[in-house]
């Protein structure tokens, strides 16, 4: 256990500017006494520790202490690099290819040969199949900087009815989230925190305009969005036909899909009632049945018929 503790003290002021002993004594659990006596043990080993007196006081590895790379395995830096590279793949940043070269520098040659005869077993990707992406990549990297250097910016923003509108904004960072990029950022229009899709935003400009950090972190609105219900819920019991049982398993917790007597699959799903919920409905066409509620089944019905509709005036056309 003091070997345990003793290492993740080491990490914690590796990875903390600076660390009072009150902070270390309830993260480990033990006297104010035997954090003296652990910082000592580190000292003598030779990390050098330095402490600081004074309110802002505590203490902290020097900054010129590189610690050896015994303590990341193998197997660390290849997970490291997989994830490295599946993130370059999307930013196409000089910056990211400097880190990457940093830490293929911690793999011997004998380990780099290792890895390129065993090949990758593992890949991260946010590209598309088709090789698209491109536009947000060009996004993407004006974004980083802006939201680095805390620059205003503006852009036409598309929300999923189709219609755009003008906004201006102060960028926070950028999250991939499911299959998509959003940016996370203050709007001006709306006075708060809002998401935005990078898909859907055209004529971004980086205006020369700083703005003052709101206090407010990335990982503090994550936590706030995925702890709220943006739209009411709507408990669905759905039936699909066999044909598409391998989307159906792909798409939904195998708890909830129960295969019926004539091969149909019952489905039964909470979804949040917005536009999203009718486009993925739809898009399985005429292999799903609403069982319940009615008037989900009453709209996908006359979403139907005005589809009906368009391709009936279209053979009416000359």
């Amino acid at each position: 256990m003091k070997i345990e503790r003793l290492l993740g003290i080491t990490m914690m002021l590796l990875g903390q500017r600076r660390v009072n002993a009150q902070t270390l004594a309830d993260k480990f659990e033990v006297s104010l006494r035997t954090i003296y006596r652990d910082l000592e043990t580190i000292n003598t080993a030779g990390i050098p520790i330095v402490s600081y007196t004074g309110t802002d006081g505590g203490y902290e590895i020097m900054e010129q202490f590189r610690i050896d790379r015994q303590i990341v395995t193998f197997e660390d830096l290849q997970a490291i690099l997989v994830a490295l590279r599946g993130v370059q793949a999307s930013l196409d940043d000089q910056e990211m290819d400097g880190l990457l070269s940093k830490i293929k520098a911690l793999v011997s040659r004998s380990e780099q040969l290792q890895m390129e005869e065993a090949g990758e077993t593992l890949l991260f990707d946010t590209n598309l199949w088709h090789g698209g992406g491109l536009k947000d990549r060009s996004i993407l990297a004006s974004l980083r900087r802006a939201a680095k250097n805390r620059n205003v910016v503006s852009f036409l923003y598309t929300n999923t009815e189709g219609l755009g509108e003008q906004r201006e904004a102060e960028p926070i960072g950028l999250a991939w989230k499911g299959y998509a990029w959003y940016l996370y950022a203050y709007c001006r229009l709306r006075s708060d925190y809002r998401t935005f899709r990078l898909s859907r935003m055209t004529g971004l400009r980086v205006h020369l305009e700083h703005f003052a950090a709101r206090g407010v972190r990335m990982e503090e609105l994550d936590a706030r969005w995925g702890n709220q219900e943006i739209d009411p819920q709507v408990e669905l019991i759905l039936q699909f036909r066999p044909r598409v049982r391998v989307r159906v398993e792909e798409a939904f917790d195998a708890e909830k899909v129960e295969t019926q007597e004539d091969g149909t699959l019952l489905v039964r799903v909470s979804y949040p009632d917005n536009h999203w919920m009718y486009e993925n409905l739809l898009s399985y066409g005429p292999d799903v049945l609403v069982r319940e509620p009615a008037f989900v089944a009453e709209k996908i019905r006359n979403l139907g018929e005005q589809i009906c509709r368009n391709y009936a005036d279209e053979r009416a056309r000359p």
